[in-house]
């Protein structure tokens, strides 16, 4: 089955893989949209495990306060690109007002500070809890 640039186009809107990955699993799926999001999604499982031991150097270091209270918090990513991305700041100065204004005992504990995250374009799955603040 010939794969057309539309439907190209329409998995990668629904997925953010790039073109030539949209392609390979349209071709695989044969031309099935579901299938081919299926092995997208089996795809990115095995790049977020190859990424897994990577380590998180670059970051930014975010404080709020609200008078009485004082949060400094570190938020880890693996290139100075993102570091220095306007919306992985406002995540981050998100993350520490948020902290600030609910003063839990231990962000790392069991039941985290629930963060309102921005709509970013979703490539993997996210994990089901956040990672530990430092």
């Amino acid at each position: 089955m010939a794969i057309t640039a539309k439907q190209v186009n329409e998995l990668r809107k629904l997925t953010g893989a790039g073109m030539m990955d949209c392609k390979k699993a349209l071709v695989e799926a044969d031309g099935d949209t579901q299938k081919a999001v299926e092995i997208l999604r089996k795809k990115g499982q095995k790049v977020s495990a190859k990424r897994s031991a990577r380590e998180a150097n670059e970051g930014s270091v975010f404080a709020s306060g609200n008078g009485t209270t004082a949060v400094l918090m570190e938020l880890n990513c693996e290139t100075d690109f993102v570091a220095r991305n306007e919306d992985f700041q406002a995540l981050g100065q998100q993350i520490a007002d948020k902290a600030a204004a609910e003063q839990p005992a231990d962000v790392a504990g069991p039941a985290p500070v629930p963060v309102p995250v921005p709509n970013f374009p979703v490539k993997q799955e996210a994990p089901a809890t956040p990672p530990s603040l430092h």
